[in-house]
C-alpha cells in the first residue's frame, strides 16, 4: 500500500516523545493521511501536551475529510460498531478511509483492529510498521527498542515493558537470522 491512514494514538505519542521525525522516516515515500476526526482528537489533546501541535503542522501529513458517498457510508458503518459518545470517532474515520481510498489503516485499538480484520480492511499496528522498518533495514532493532521505550514513557500501551522490545520480538519470532 502506498497510502497510510493514521489514527490519533500513534501520531500523538510519537509527537509527545519528540520522535515524530522517526515516523516520517518510516512512512517514507508513502502518503500519510489523517482524517478530520483524528485532527479533532489531536487538537483536543493539545491541552495534555503541546508537542502534539507538531502533528497538526507536519507538511508530510495530509489532512482529509470524509468526502464521497462511499466514504460516508463506510464511516456510518464503522461508527455504528465503534463509536460510543465521543470515543473511537477517529478509529471509525480511519477505517472508513482505509477501506474506500483504499489504504492501510494504522491503528492500535483492539476493537478497531478486530473490526478491521472482520471487514477485511488492511491495517497495521504501530509496532508492525516499526518492525517492517527493521526488516527493510531502514531502522535497526536497537534503535526501534529505544523508540519503543520512548513511546512507553508517554504511556503508550505496548505488549511489553521498558527494555523488553528485543525479548518480545524473539518470542514473536520476528527477526529470525
Amino acid at each position: 500500500m502506498d497510502v497510510l491512514v493514521f489514527d490519533t494514538g500513534p501520531l500523538s505519542h510519537f509527537a509527545r516523545a519528540d520522535i515524530l521525525g522517526v515516523l516520517k522516516v518510516v512512512v517514507g515515500e508513502r502518503r500519510a493521511i489523517v482524517p478530520e476526526a483524528v485532527l479533532t482528537e489531536l487538537r483536543e489533546g493539545l491541552h495534555v501536551d503541546s508537542r502534539v501541535q507538531a502533528v497538526l503542522d507536519a507538511d508530510w501529513i495530509e489532512h482529509r475529510t470524509i468526502e464521497t458517498t462511499a466514504e460516508a457510508k463506510a464511516y456510518a458503518k464503522f461508527g455504528r460498531r465503534l463509536v460510543s459518545g465521543d470515543r473511537n470517532v477517529g478509529d471509525a474515520a480511519v477505517l472508513a478511509l482505509a477501506q474506500t481510498v483504499p489504504a492501510r489503516a494504522v491503528i492500535d485499538d483492539w476493537d478497531a483492529c478486530d473490526i478491521a480484520r472482520k471487514e477485511r480492511v488492511i491495517f497495521s499496528r504501530t509496532l508492525n510498521l516499526l518492525c517492517e522498518a527493521v526488516h527493510s533495514k531502514l531502522l535497526t532493532i536497537d534503535f526501534v527498542s529505544e523508540i519503543a521505550d520512548e513511546l512507553i514513557r508517554t504511556e503508550y500501551r505496548l505488549p511489553f515493558g521498558p527494555g523488553e522490545f528485543k525479548t518480545w520480538t524473539a518470542r514473536q519470532n520476528l527477526f529470525l537470522e
